[in-house]
């Protein structure tokens, strides 16, 4: 039997992993700024945790959810999405202490597992990163998290985005919209596929979401949740609206969104990017005040989104977006013969240990191929390490570029490579 990969995982190797390394990194060093920190939650969850927030009739839940009964009969579900189990460490945590400084703010960067078709930037196993801030009802806090997405897909040069921003409003407003799309779509049931009949008996708001082309004929002309919005909800909404004009963040009202997710209430936002004539959404989220009460804690508000980093890398790929890479090496040493062997061990070791990036041959090849490796490597610099080297306790050390060399003894490679590797730059250096 030959053995593969199971269908829709992926293996990241080294080349692509430097570019999720600089995504992670970047979205890590922007969450900083805004006084976020890292949460790590269990890569598997009991299943109400999931099943009970996300909502038992999605489809997360009733179609794509892997779960199992463990060996002590535990019903066990590897997570599918990031929000659920960190409210469930918040409450379980007890962050909603008063000693505990509020807002709460975490981010989290991980896997996640849908069982649903693969294809380009969806599998079965994905990494989302994602965000959630607790303890704030202001407005504010809608947008500030908005505009923490906008400052990391602006800073990766992301084309074309969009921000589809509306309101679900508060339970009461959803209750009556609720109520209004059921008598706008009953009579209009049989042209609706059967996903969203059946969606009508269980949570009409999403038929709205759904990319059934007989389901967006009909809900062309459905009433917008937005004419049924209280005092309340229209105050808030009309304050994210205003606040994010004051950040000159650019936005679209979309009615028919009302994301996949029961717990969303108020604002919801997605943010969608155009590539090859298709839209994709490649961030996503929302207020959800009712979740923490859910799980057993006090009332709390809480806002947050995910992006999932396949479809985000995707992006920038097919957007023609290079990332900076950095994968030069900072020096390769050539190793001629068996008595030069130990000597490059120390020497390449020394060198690292100073914080530089370093690479010695370990295959006994010929010279030629050794530098052929360096040439591969990017190396910055070049030593040739021999038998007569090691007796005399000195090297050659050489820019790869430019050929210019400079000659160091083993003590100063080993306390002071900086310094070779300025002189090697210096026009003006022969020699240490």
């Amino acid at each position: 039997m030959r053995l593969q990969k199971p269908k829709g995982t992926q293996d990241i190797l080294p080349q692509e992993a430097a570019k999720w390394q600089y995504v992670e990194n970047l979205a890590r060093d922007i969450f900083k700024q805004y006084n976020y920190g890292e949460i790590r939650t269990p890569m598997f969850e009991h299943y109400e945790v999931i099943s009970r927030s996300v909502g038992d009739t999605t489809d997360i839940v009733t179609k794509e959810m892997y779960d199992f009964y463990d060996k002590g009969d535990r019903h066990i579900t590897l997570r599918p999405e990031g929000t659920a189990p960190v409210v469930r460490s918040f409450v379980e945590n007890k962050l909603f202490a008063p000693e505990v400084q509020k807002p709460v703010k975490m981010y989290y960067i991980g896997s996640m597992f849908r069982y649903e078709r693969p294809q380009a930037g969806r599998l079965r196993e994905f990494h989302q990163i994602g965000v959630e801030a607790f303890g704030s009802p202001n407005p504010a806090t809608d947008v500030e998290t908005i505009a923490m997405a906008y400052h990391l897909f602006e800073t990766l040069g992301i084309k074309d985005l969009v921000l589809h921003l509306n309101s679900l409003g508060n339970p009461s407003s959803r209750a009556a919209y609720r109520q209004a799309l059921i008598d706008y779509l009953t009579p209009m049931r049989e042209s609706l596929s059967k996903d969203s009949q059946r969606r009508l008996d269980e949570n009409p708001l999403r038929v709205l979401d759904s990319k059934e082309k007989e389901d967006k004929i009909v809900v062309e002309n459905a009433p917008s949740i937005l004419d049924f919005l209280d005092e309340e909800s229209q105050a808030h909404f009309d304050q994210v609206r205003s606040m994010l004009e004051t950040l000159n963040i650019p936005y679209i009202i979309d009615t028919n969104m009302v994301r996949g997710l029961d717990y969303y209430n108020h604002t919801i936002f997605e943010f969608i990017t155009t590539v090859e004539k298709s839209e994709l959404t490649i961030c996503a989220g929302g207020r959800y005040d009712g979740l923490v009460e859910y799980f057993g804690g006090p009332e709390t508000s809480g806002f947050g989104f995910g992006l999932g980093l396949e479809r985000l890398l995707l992006v920038l790929d097919k957007q023609g977006i290079a990332l900076p890479i950095e994968d030069a090496m900072d020096v390769y040493i050539a190793v001629l013969g068996a008595e030069a062997n130990r000597k490059a061990l120390e020497l390449v070791q020394s060198i690292r240990k100073q914080g530089f990036k370093a690479e010695r041959d370990v295959l006994n090849r010929k010279l030629k191929a050794q530098f052929k490796s360096a040439d591969v490597f990017n190396a910055t610099a070049l030593i040739a390490l021999g038998g007569s080297e090691v007796e005399a306790s000195q090297v050659i050390v050489k820019n790869n570029a430019t050929r210019r060399e400079v000659v160091a003894t083993f003590e100063q490679i080993e306390s002071e490579f900086s310094g070779i590797l300025a002189k090697l730059n210096d026009d003006s250096s022969e020699n240490l």
